[in-house]
């Protein structure tokens, strides 16, 4: 009878230490949510006439803060909607990570914007995040002219109330 006790007691602490690392591995593996736009107004901000880019290429990339070496990369494309999500797999706490919108399909539309090309993302929980899900700011291209629609657009955004 000691002997049976004794296994299941073993097979408790190895099942729980599986658990452990386990959850350990998990909990350093996160969704980078985001989306790629097209500004028509080379504003470098959002308006009502931006429009997502479907099949956009991002990049994550995650430097050391200290020796700026690259620590971790990963790519992907936006889905239909302009909506991409990127895994990170372990615990960057001590880089510094950013989206970079890398590539547009649309030709028009293809020409990196200074300000918002890229968006700075946590990619650790011992900040105090503790979801799998984190969710970066939106990123994007201009078109090569601005478009005569954003006249009005812009009138009424910069307009004083």
């Amino acid at each position: 009878m000691a002997k049976a006790v004794a296994l299941v007691s073993v097979l408790c602490i190895v099942a729980l230490a599986a658990a452990s690392v386990a959850h350990a591995h998990q909990r350093n593996v996160f969704n980078i949510e985001g989306d790629v736009y097209c500004d028509p107004c080379r504003v470098q901000f959002h308006t009502e006439l931006s429009k997502r880019i479907p099949g956009a290429t991002v990049r994550l990339e995650c430097q050391n803060e200290e020796t700026k070496a690259v620590t971790y990369s990963v790519e992907g494309l936006t889905n239909a909607d302009g909506h991409y999500s990127l895994r990170v797999d372990g615990d960057h706490e001590k880089d510094v990570c950013v989206v970079k919108a890398i590539k547009s399909p649309i030709a028009e539309c293809s020409e990196p914007m200074t300000d918002v090309r890229e968006s700075r993302i946590v990619c650790t929980n011992n900040i105090g995040m503790h979801s799998a899900v984190r969710f970066a700011n939106p990123i994007g291209f201009m078109t090569k002219v601005g478009s005569p629609q954003c006249i009005p657009v812009l009138q009424d955004f910069f307009a004083d109330d």
